[in-house]
């Protein structure tokens, strides 16, 4: 989870959550928060509110970029246009495993975003590849990798499609000891395609074989309906042919302090193997 000072889960409730990050309280749509909202006062505070049709909304609309720390990383937020803020906050509770596994290893970072996944193996002693197809977003994980004094760390940052990079690696004849995954349930891929994770997952997996170590590790999060921990499970093993692999699966998820939880999807993971 990101540090407490920084973050809290408020409320949820009508499709909705309620979310402190640093000085800002914001209110925006989760489709699996559901219920009765249990705050109302704190519901009308809120400086940030996204509405889909009119995006944000609020006395703090127009604030500049501000940045929080999460578990001893500083990452710069600002609203996005697609109601985010460039942090999700459940893929904290993921850090402390990745560091165990990509100390002064070797890593590929897919669907990177804006680079908390990075920074933390970074921090631990990997070596990182940074891959999202967005500019703006290899572009914010370099602020981010700057302002948690990471600059200086060995990672390349890469703007490419997850599928086509990961085949030119593979004809490059590179190799790593695990990689990170947090592919989209739609977008948009190389060449015009689109990305669907239900039909397009298998085959990035299969490409993954070719550049992975035997006994990588691999963590994979996903945010889609119909993808449990034990679907994405079956998946990354078959994906990978770890066979004999048990992945360790679960949700992710926020916990309000009053003990409410809102899930927002699912992890599955296979640890490093020792050689």
């Amino acid at each position: 989870m990101p540090d407490d000072a920084d973050y809290a889960l408020l409320d949820l409730g009508g499709a909705a959550r309620l979310e402190r990050f640093g000085p800002y309280v914001i209110d925006r749509p989760s489709p699996g928060a559901l219920g009765e909202r249990r705050d109302p006062n704190a519901w009308r505070a809120a400086g940030l509110r996204f509405e889909r049709d009119r995006g944000w909304l609020g006395p703090a609309a127009g604030a500049e970029p501000w940045p929080i720390v999460v578990d001893g990383l500083t990452v710069e937020l600002r609203p996005t246009d697609a109601g985010q803020v460039g942090l999700f906050p459940e893929h904290a509770a993921m850090l402390p495993w990745l560091r165990d596994q990509a100390a002064a290893a070797t890593v590929l970072d897919l669907f990177a975003y804006t680079g908390l996944s990075t920074l933390a193996m970074a921090g631990a002693g990997a070596t990182v590849t940074h891959v999202d197809a967005a500019r703006t977003a290899v572009t914010w994980a370099r602020r981010n990798a700057e302002l948690s004094g990471l600059e200086d760390r060995p990672v390349r940052w890469i703007v490419d499609d997850a599928l086509t990079f990961v085949e030119r690696e593979a004809r490059r004849g590179r190799r790593y000891d695990g990689v990170v995954l947090d592919p989209p349930s739609y977008g948009h891929a190389g060449g015009g395609r689109t990305w669907r994770l239900e039909e397009d997952l298998p085959a990035l997996l299969d490409a993954l074989r070719r550049v992975l170590e035997p006994g990588a590790f691999a963590l994979l999060t996903a945010h889609t309906p119909g993808f449990d921990g034990e679907r994405l499970g079956e998946v990354l093993a078959h994906g990978l042919r770890r066979g004999n692999a048990r992945p360790e699966t679960g949700d992710l998820g926020l916990d309000t302090a009053d003990g409410r939880r809102l899930t927002l999807g699912s992890f599955a993971r296979i640890g490093l193997e020792a050689s």
